[in-house]
C-alpha cells in the first residue's frame, strides 16, 4: 500500500518546465528517449525468449540424428582411407607389371635363300606345321598355295630377335630339289633371303598356375572387341566403371526368371574381381569390386582398361595351367594366332568368356555352338555383321583342334634349354617378365623323331621280348645346334632324360675315334694299312688278362684298316689302338669333345668299355662328320626381353680340333659302314644320299647304339633298359632300325664333303689273303692323305678317282 501511495504521489507531483520545442536541447532528449525505448524493447524480448514453446522432435530422434551424423563422418573417413589404400594397390599393379608373364620359347627360324638345297615338299611341310592355311589364292597373312614348282605365301609379321618384320607376299620357285628364286608378288622384286617365323614351342619360367601371351590393344581384331562389348558391356565407353542401369536391368531380368540369369557387372568390375579379389559371392566382395572399378575407371583410359581385360579373361585349361587372354586362347582352341581367326572362331572365343567349362567345345559341342551362334546373332543385330556374313559364319562347324593344346611338349629338349639358360644367361634370365627365347629346335626333325619312336619302339619291344627305353639326339652337322631330342620311349613324358643323363657304355661307337687317331699319322697309317686279326691276350698290372674277340668269334688273319672299321671288327681295332698308343687315342677323343675324366686309361676303352651319354656321343661325332671342326652343341640361340632388347645371342662357331684330312678319311670309312658294313640295311633305300654311320653294341647286348650322318644332321640313337639288363638287340637290329624309320619320315640330305688339300687317291691290288698292296695299275682305289707328296710321286697320279669324289661332292 505504501508502495502504491508512493507511486501515486510521484505521479501527482508538479512537472518541471521542459525546454521549448525546436531547441537543440529538446532534440537531444528525444534521441535519448528513443534509444532507451529500443534498449527496453530488446531487454523485453530477451526476457521473453526462455518462455518460447519447447521443440516438437522427440529426444530419441534427436539422438538418432546426432548418431547418424557421427556414423556418416566415420564411414566417410573409412571410405576415404580404404579408397586411398585401394588407389595405391591399383596404381602399384597397373603402373607396374600387371601379370607374371612366362618366357615364350620358339623353335629355329627357317632361313631361305636362292640356291639352297631344300625341296618344295619340305617347305610345304614347314608351313603346314606352322598352321598356314592352304588356299587357292593367298589373300591374308598365314595363307599359301602351291603347284609342282612354286609356293606362293603371305608370310606372317613377326618380331624376330633382331627386330620386327611385317607381312610379305612371296613367290618361291623350286627346281631339282633346290630353291631357285624368291621374289615379292606384285613388285616382282628378287630377294636374296627370306625368313619364315618360328614355331611357338611352349613356355618357361613361371611357377604360377596360369599362362598368357600379352598382346597390346591395337593388335586385337576389332570384330572380336566389338563382339565382346556388345555381349558383355554395351555401355563400356559411357559409364564410370559401374553401370547402375545395367544393375537395374539385370535385377529385373533375374526377378522375372526367379534365378540369376544375367549379371550387372561391367567389364571393369569383372577385371577388378579377376585381378584383385576372390570369386566368393559376398556383399563385401561386390562392394569392393565396385569401389575398385570406380578407381580404375578414374585412373586409366578405356583402352588401357580394355587391353587389361582382353589379356586377363580366363578361357580354359591347358594341362594343369589356366589359360588367360584371347591371344593364348586362340592357340589353345585353334592352334593359330588370334589375328588369323575367322569371325565364327572369334565369336566362339567370346562365347567361352561366359564359362569355359560349361561351353567346352570338346565336351559340349552343341552347347558351345548355340552360344557361338547367339554371339553372332547379337553381332548382326548391332550392325557388326550383315545378314550374309552372319549366315556364312553360323553355318560353319566349330573347327577347333582335335584336342586342347597350345604346343606339343618336348620335355627332354626343354631340360637342355633350361640348363643352358642357367649357364649362359644366368641372372639376366628373369622369370615372369615376358622374355622371348629363340631355340635351335627344328620342329620337323622333332616331330618325325617322336613319330619314329612311337612307331618303332613297340616293334622293338616285341623283338627284344621286353620293354625297352630309348634316347635320341639330332644336331646340325655343321653348327652343332640341337635340332631334336627325345629322352625316353614316351617322348611327351617329362621323366628321366636319358639323352642327357643316361651314361652308358658306348661299345663300338668308340672305333671311329681309334681309327682317326691312327689316320692322324699319315706316315704310318692309311685306309689300306694291314691290321692283324688274330687272337690277342693283354695282361694287366694286377696279373689279370684280357682277350678281346670279334662279335662273330672268327679271326681273319689280316685285314685292311677300312674293312676293319666297316665290319666293326674288335681284334684289329685293339691291335691298331695299341700300335697308336692309348695316350694318343685318349687325346683324340678329347679333341673330338669327350671329357678326359670320362676316359679311363685302360686297353678296354678301345672297344668302348667306358660310359657316355647320347648327348656326349653326338658331340664326338659332330666333330668327325664336319671334317674335324668341333662346334659346341647348343639348344639356345638368343634371348630377347619384352622391349625387344637382346639379352643373349649365340653365334655358331667351329674350331678345327683334329686334322681335316684325318676326319675326312674317317667319315669315308663310316660311309663304307653303310655301303658294305654293319649298317648296310640303309643302303638299298638311301644309297643315293651317301650316308655315313656307325653301329654300337655293348657286352651281352645291354646297349644298342647307332650314330647316323647325312648332309643335314648327326643323329645318335640309344636303345636299352634302365636296369642295364640285356635287350637282345645289336646296334644293327635295334637302334639302326629306329634311325631308318626316322630317315623315311625326315627325308635325308645327301652327305657332301669338300675334298681337302693334300688328299689324293692311290690304287691297290687285292692279295689272296684279302689285304691290299699298292699297285699303280690296281683295280681298287682309296683316298690317301698325301702329306709329303710321296703318293703322288709314286704313281704320278694327282687326280682323285672320280667315283670317290662323287661320294662326297656330287
Amino acid at each position: 500500500m505504501s508502495q502504491l501511495l508512493g507511486l501515486r504521489s510521484a505521479a501527482q507531483a508538479p512537472k518541471k518546465p521542459g525546454p521549448k520545442p525546436g531547441t537543440k536541447k529538446t532534440t537531444t532528449r528525444r534521441k535519448a528517449a528513443s534509444t532507451a525505448k529500443k534498449k527496453l524493447a530488446k531487454s523485453s524480448r530477451s526476457r521473453k525468449k526462455p518462455s518460447k514453446k519447447p521443440s516438437r522432435l522427440p529426444r530419441w530422434l534427436k539422438w538418432l540424428i546426432g548418431f547418424g551424423v557421427k556414423v556418416a563422418i566415420v564411414v566417410f573417413a573409412v571410405l576415404l582411407v580404404v579408397g586411398i589404400y585401394l588407389d595405391n594397390v591399383v596404381r602399384d599393379k597397373f603402373d607396374g607389371q600387371l601379370w607374371n608373364l612366362p618366357a615364350v620359347v620358339y623353335g629355329r627360324v627357317l632361313n631361305l635363300q636362292p640356291g639352297q638345297a631344300i625341296t618344295l615338299n619340305e617347305v610345304k611341310r614347314e608351313l603346314d606345321l606352322l598352321k598356314y592355311h592352304k588356299v587357292h589364292t593367298p589373300q591374308r597373312n598365314g595363307e599359301y598355295s602351291s603347284s609342282s614348282t612354286r609356293i606362293e605365301l603371305i608370310r606372317r609379321p613377326f618380331e624376330f630377335d633382331d627386330g620386327h618384320e611385317g607381312a610379305r607376299h612371296i613367290m618361291l620357285t623350286f627346281s631339282d630339289n633346290e630353291l631357285k628364286s624368291i621374289h615379292e608378288v606384285g613388285s616382282k622384286r628378287q630377294l636374296g633371303y627370306l625368313r619364315i617365323e618360328p614355331k611357338m614351342l611352349g613356355m618357361l619360367g613361371t611357377t604360377e598356375g596360369e599362362q598368357r601371351i600379352f598382346m597390346p590393344r591395337e593388335q586385337f581384331p576389332e570384330v572380336l572387341v566389338e563382339a565382346l562389348l556388345v555381349t558383355e558391356d554395351r555401355d563400356f565407353y559411357h559409364h564410370d566403371g559401374v553401370s547402375p542401369l545395367a544393375i537395374a536391368r539385370a535385377l529385373v531380368v533375374n526377378l522375372k526368371a526367379g534365378r540369376t540369369v544375367q549379371g550387372g557387372s561391367t567389364l571393369t568390375q569383372q577385371l577388378a574381381k579377376n585381378i584383385f579379389l576372390t570369386r566368393e559371392r559376398t556383399l563385401w566382395r561386390k562392394l569392393s569390386e565396385a569401389y575398385i572399378a570406380l578407381i580404375i575407371d578414374y585412373r586409366y583410359n578405356k583402352d588401357r582398361i580394355l587391353e587389361a581385360y582382353l589379356n586377363e579373361i580366363y578361357l580354359g585349361q591347358n594341362g594343369g595351367k589356366e589359360v588367360h587372354g584371347f591371344a593364348l586362347g586362340a592357340r589353345l582352341y585353334f592352334g593359330r594366332p588370334l589375328q588369323e581367326l575367322r569371325i565364327d572362331q572369334q565369336a566362339l572365343l567370346v562365347a567361352m568368356a561366359k564359362g569355359p567349362s560349361y561351353y567346352n567345345p570338346w565336351r559340349n559341342p552343341d552347347r558351345a555352338r548355340q552360344r557361338r551362334d547367339l554371339i553372332l546373332r547379337l553381332m548382326m543385330d548391332n550392325g557388326i555383321l550383315n545378314g550374309d556374313q552372319y549366315e556364312q559364319a553360323a553355318s560353319r562347324p566349330l573347327d577347333v583342334q582335335s584336342r586342347p593344346r597350345i604346343a606339343s611338349r618336348q620335355p627332354a629338349y626343354f631340360q637342355q634349354l633350361q640348363r643352358e639358360l642357367k649357364q649362359k644367361v644366368g641372372d639376366n634370365f628373369t622369370p615372369g617378365v615376358g622374355l622371348r627365347v629363340f631355340s635351335t629346335l627344328d620342329p620337323l626333325s622333332q616331330q618325325e623323331a617322336e613319330q619314329a619312336v612311337l612307331g618303332m619302339i613297340p616293334q622293338l619291344d616285341k623283338k627284344a621280348g621286353t620293354k625297352v627305353e630309348t634316347a635320341m639326339v639330332a644336331a646340325d652337322r655343321r653348327s652343332g645346334e640341337i635340332r631334336a631330342m627325345i629322352g625316353g620311349s614316351r617322348p611327351g613324358y617329362a621323366g628321366f632324360n636319358r639323352a642327357l643323363d643316361a651314361s652308358r657304355q658306348i661299345g663300338s661307337l668308340v672305333k671311329p675315334a681309334v681309327y682317326l687317331a691312327a689316320l692322324r699319322e699319315p706316315e704310318s697309317f692309311d685306309l689300306a694299312t694291314t691290321i692283324e686279326d688274330k687272337p690277342i691276350k693283354l695282361s694287366g698290372s694286377r696279373g689279370n688278362s684280357w682277350q678281346p674277340r670279334n662279335y662273330d668269334r672268327k679271326f681273319r688273319g689280316e685285314v685292311p684298316l677300312y674293312y676293319a672299321l666297316a665290319k666293326s671288327l674288335n681284334v684289329p681295332t685293339v691291335n691298331l689302338g695299341m700300335q697308336v698308343g692309348l695316350d694318343e687315342v685318349i687325346d683324340t677323343m678329347v679333341d673330338l669333345g669327350v671329357d678326359r675324366n670320362e676316359i679311363p686309361k685302360l686297353p678296354a676303352i678301345l672297344l668302348g668299355a667306358f660310359t657316355l651319354t647320347p648327348y656326349e656321343v653326338t658331340q664326338m661325332y659332330q666333330t668327325v662328320a664336319s671334317s674335324g671342326r668341333r662346334a659346341e652343341l647348343t639348344a639356345l640361340r638368343s634371348v630377347v626381353d619384352i622391349q625387344g632388347s637382346l639379352l643373349y645371342q649365340s653365334v655358331p662357331r667351329a674350331t678345327q680340333s683334329v686334322p681335316e684330312q684325318a676326319a675326312w678319311l674317317t667319315t669315308y670309312g663310316m660311309k663304307n659302314v653303310v655301303s658294305q658294313g654293319t649298317a648296310r640295311f640303309l643302303q638299298p633305300q638311301f644309297g643315293w644320299a651317301a650316308l655315313a654311320g656307325k653301329t654300337g653294341t655293348t657286352d651281352r647286348n645291354r646297349d644298342s647304339w647307332y650314330v647316323g650322318v647325312d648332309g643335314r644332321e648327326v643323329v645318335t640313337v640309344w636303345i636299352g633298359r634302365d636296369d642295364n639288363k640285356s635287350v637282345n638287340l645289336t646296334g644293327s637290329s635295334g637302334a639302326l632300325r629306329l634311325y631308318s624309320d626316322y630317315l623315311k619320315r625326315r627325308y635325308p640330305e645327301p652327305l657332301r664333303l669338300n675334298w681337302p688339300q693334300q688328299l689324293t687317291t692311290a690304287k691297290y691290288s687285292r692279295m689272296a689273303n684279302g689285304t691290299l698292296a699298292r699297285d699303280c695299275a690296281g683295280q681298287h682305289s682309296l683316298p690317301v692323305w698325301d702329306k709329303d707328296g710321296s703318293v703322288k710321286a709314286y704313281c704320278d697320279s694327282s687326280k682323285p678317282a672320280g667315283w670317290i669324289k662323287e661320294m662326297f661332292s656330287w
